[in-house]
């Protein structure tokens, strides 16, 4: 077992399909913490996503939740090992129901620079994803 995790809590509007969704990039449910709540989703051996249901997500919060399909709460950068990847799990987001946002151009030319690749996808309940590729100094 790995020694840290991260695990992301993202309120969701209709758990279902959010589950749906993050199948759909080919991410597994974990069903021992999955129950009408929440789901476990298993991103890799250290990232899981907890997808919990709005009224649910409120029992851990005390402020309200943000309102993601207007505004930008977080960015969450993953990494992947090629361009390839990027565009494979972006391609399964937009096919899934997320959409693509494609405004920050100039930003991309800047991570172009320095060898950088990535896209920027949102996900049923406008939570940003940043899939990214950089190559490592060997």
């Amino acid at each position: 077992m790995a020694t840290k995790m991260i695990f992301l809590n993202l309120p969701v509007a209709d758990l279902a399909a959010a589950k749906s969704f993050y199948g759909a990039l080919g991410w597994s449910i974990n069903p021992e913490f999955t129950d009408e709540n929440a789901a476990c989703v298993v991103v890799d051996a250290n990232i899981c996503l907890m997808l919990l249901t709005k009224d649910f997500y409120t029992t851990f919060a005390e402020r309200p939740i943000a309102d993601t399909g207007t505004y930008s709460a977080a960015a969450y950068a993953l990494a992947l090992p090629a361009r390839e990847a990027v565009d494979e799990l972006t391609d399964a987001a937009l096919a899934a129901g997320g959409t693509e946002e494609t405004s920050k151009q100039e930003r991309r030319v800047q991570e172009a620079e320095v060898g950088m690749y990535g896209r920027t996808f949102i996900d049923l309940d406008g939570h940003q994803w940043e899939p990214f590729y950089m190559p490592y100094p060997q």
